[in-house]
Parts: C-alpha cells; structure tokens; sequence
C-alpha cells in the first residue's frame, strides 16, 4: 500500500493494480490488454501511460511517446488518490520513462510489489525500446521488480545467450536472478516444440513450470501483457506467487482459445470469454 493514500473500504478491497504501458489502439496488447485482463479478474485497473502507438494485428507503424514528466504525473494522480496494491510495467520506451517511474516510487513511499513485463519485442516482431534503455533497465529497474516476465527474445536481450531449449530458458532465468528481481518467469512461446514449458523462477531456488501443449492459432496478439497483469491482479488480491502464476496461465491459454477470430495477422484474446469463476474457485 501507497503511505498516505487511502485504504480500500472494508470488504470492498478488488486489488489496485496500476499500469504503466503503452496504448493498442487495435484492443489487443498494451493497456487495453491489460485493463480487460485486471477487470475480467475482479481486479481494479488503474493506468498511467508512457506511449501511443499505431498498430492493429499486422504490426506497429509509428510512436507517439509521452513526455517522462507527464508519465510521472498519471502515476502520482493515481498514488496520491485511489492508490495501489501492485504496479505493473508494459512499454517503457526510454530511460526518462523508467526513471520517473523509479523516482515516483521512491518519492510515493510505495511498498506494495512490481510486476516487470520487459517490453521489447512486439508479437509482430516491432522492436518498442530505445538500445540505451537496456541498460537502464537492467540497473535500476530489475533489481526492485518482484517478478519479471520476459519472453525468449526478451530474455536473450537481456541476458546475450541463444535461448533454443527448456535447459537454455533455466540458465537465462538464472542469470536475470542474478540482476536481482525476487524472481522470473521465462515464458515458452517462442520455443519450437509443440510442447511448451513455463518456467518460474525464484531467489529462493524455487522452480514451478506449467507445461502444456501448443495451441496452433495466430491469434496470439498481447499475451505477454495479458499474462503479467494477470499475475500482477492475483498477487494484488493476495495469491501467492505460485497461485498468482497457474491461474494467470490459465487465464491466458482459455483467453487463446476462445479468442474472437479479429484481424488479418496476429489476432487479440478473447478476455471476456474466460470463465473466470472456474479460474478463480
């Protein structure tokens, strides 16, 4: 909780989760992605955004971004009023943009956790991150993360090692422990089997993975976003991180397959489909 901000009402409390991201105007990733998925979980979306961007299922053609002080202003709006439970990062475009989120969080006397989704690679393949924030994010962001939710592409940013195999994603895991986030969830997608695992990670040494057969569809547009803000609601509402991560997973591949049939490339889920009380029981 924000010190200072108000407390939830007495049993009312939905979880807060506040988003800083970027904006799909095509519904499918980014902030609309992730307000659907806090909402369909009973969760409270608050957001505060760091980019426009111009796409649709085919792919990203142009950035609007927004100005750092801006960003940080959305994000105190938010802290000083409604407050929150767990932040949770999507498009980060740029070092000014991570370090008035850091900044913000210090000045907000913020205690609550930090779900990273390190966004640098687009389902279509759009590189969204500026080189120099890499660094940035690697030094001051991903050591006060509570969990980080790289796919392979991003992993392999991040850590400079080939990411082919399962044992390739557990060695990736280990080294982005070593930058300090309490832990990481390396997600399978990318790999090649038509079995995929997903492997959590955690400073303790704790491994859980969820292995579960491809489903073979091109409407896979936003699942990264979906699946960390999916964690971020459950740890909000106060699931363990285990908890947080099976539902969060089931939430996304019933999301996948009851998705709507949008678009010409890489279509959006279909988040208001889920049966999310069989999710949640």
């Amino acid at each position: 909780m924000v010190s200072g901000s108000p407390g939830p009402v007495a049993g009312a409390h939905q979880g807060r989760v506040l988003v800083i991201a970027g904006s799909d105007p095509s519904g499918g990733a980014g902030i609309q992605a992730d307000i659907k998925t806090i909402t369909a979980l009973r969760g409270y979306a608050a957001t505060a955004l760091t980019a426009l961007t111009v796409q649709n299922t085919q792919g990203v053609t142009d950035v609007m971004p927004i100005p750092a002080a801006f960003v940080k202003s959305q994000m105190e709006a938010v802290l000083s009023d409604i407050g929150a439970d767990m932040i949770k990062t999507g498009m980060l475009h740029d070092a000014q943009v991570m370090a008035s989120l850091v900044i913000c969080l210090k000045e907000a006397n913020f205690t609550g956790g930090i779900v990273v989704d390190p966004v640098m690679v687009a389902t279509s393949g759009d590189i969204l991150i500026e080189t120099k924030a890499i660094a940035y994010l690697k030094e001051h962001l991903l050591p006060i993360a509570s969990l980080i939710t790289p796919n392979i592409p991003e992993a392999a940013i991040l850590t400079g090692i080939d990411i082919e195999t399962v044992s390739d994603l557990q060695r990736a895991g280990e080294i982005l422990l070593g930058m300090g986030p309490r832990a990481v969830l390396l997600k399978g997608g990318h790999l090649t089997s038509d079995w995929l695992v997903d492997t959590l990670l955690t400073q303790d040494g704790g491994i859980v993975e969820i292995e579960s057969r491809r489903l073979h569809t091109r409407h896979t547009h936003g699942t990264g976003c979906t699946l960390a803000s999916a964690i971020a609601t459950g740890l909000a509402r106060g699931d363990g991180l285990e908890l947080a991560f099976r539902r969060g997973h089931a939430f996304v591949r019933e999301a996948i397959e009851k998705a709507p049939g949008f678009g010409q490339g890489n279509g959006p889920l279909g988040h208001s489909a889920v049966c999310v009380d069989r999710i949640l029981k």
